[in-house]
């Protein structure tokens, strides 16, 4: 079972899946190209969506395997997608947690400015430097609020972030040079998309924290028609767009179930 990460985090935000599914699988939780102590390029090519595909094909096989569960959160998510578009083979059964069909987003983000302007980050990353700085300033008091304040983090019903949580994250991300890689993958996006390629043919579950402010819940829905196997939706009201950290035990339950279920279909 291979874990990705979204933007900005790391594989830490998966602690609860880890510990969660240990049990049955053996479980990776990567820094994807970039983050923490990965291999950091400098130049934004080496960031560009083939490479972090290839990145994801070249460590299952490290490790042994030739396929998996892949399951991705946020800018993870789109990569999970993408995996499991261009390498089907090695998608045993896909999960992706608040990030829609690349395609759906694409589309969904030209006809629909108040996406457009949701997504408004993706455009101001393509400034050199200047994101970089702005997340340091204040003792990082935007990645913080991301986190933790009303409009974008984590509610009151949710599993809020501890202070040690939030320790870990400041320590990965106030090291020298560690915004650069992760805000890069956002420098390449406009060479990469649209697909050529949209169909996704195995087992998919789509998660969706419905508070989710970045991201609009109508292109959940709208992600079904590219999907040419078992499609489930979940949508969780009261959750965020940090789903796997917000609502853990709800999170790990409807995994499960759509392992399990899946593991029995076949059976059948």
């Amino acid at each position: 079972m291979l874990l990705l990460h979204g933007f900005p985090e790391f594989w830490y935000s998966w602690r609860h899946q880890l510990r969660e599914f240990k049990s049955e699988y053996r479980v990776v939780a990567l820094d994807l190209r970039g983050y923490g102590e990965t291999d950091a390029p400098s130049h934004k090519e080496n960031y560009k969506l083939d490479c972090l595909i290839t990145d994801i094909k070249d460590i299952l096989e490290s490790l042994g395997y030739n396929k998996c569960v892949l399951i991705g959160h946020d800018w993870g998510g789109m990569i999970a997608w993408l995996v499991a578009i261009c390498y089907p083979e090695m998608v045993t059964k896909l999960i992706v947690v608040n990030f829609p069909h690349p395609s759906v987003f694409t589309e969904y983000i030209l006809r629909h400015p108040s996406q457009l302007i949701k997504s408004g980050y993706y455009f101001f990353f393509q400034m050199p430097w200047f994101p970089e700085f702005m997340f340091t300033v204040n003792d990082f008091k935007v990645l913080k609020s991301l986190f933790t304040s009303q409009a974008t983090g984590i509610g009151r019903k949710g599993c809020r972030l501890t202070a040690e949580d939030i320790e870990a994250y400041l320590y990965v991300f106030s090291q020298p040079g560690a915004l650069t890689g992760p805000i890069n993958h956002y420098r390449n996006i406009f060479s990469c998309l649209p697909l050529q390629h949209h169909e996704v043919i195995m087992p998919t579950l789509l998660l969706w924290g419905e508070r989710d402010v970045f991201m609009e819940v109508e292109m959940a829905e709208i992600t079904r028609i590219y999907v040419k196997n078992h499609f489930r939706l979940t949508i969780l009201s009261e959750a965020s767009h940090w789903l796997q950290q917000d609502q853990p035990d709800i999170v790990n339950k409807l995994i499960w179930t759509f392992l399990k279920e899946e593991t029995t279909r076949k059976r059948e």
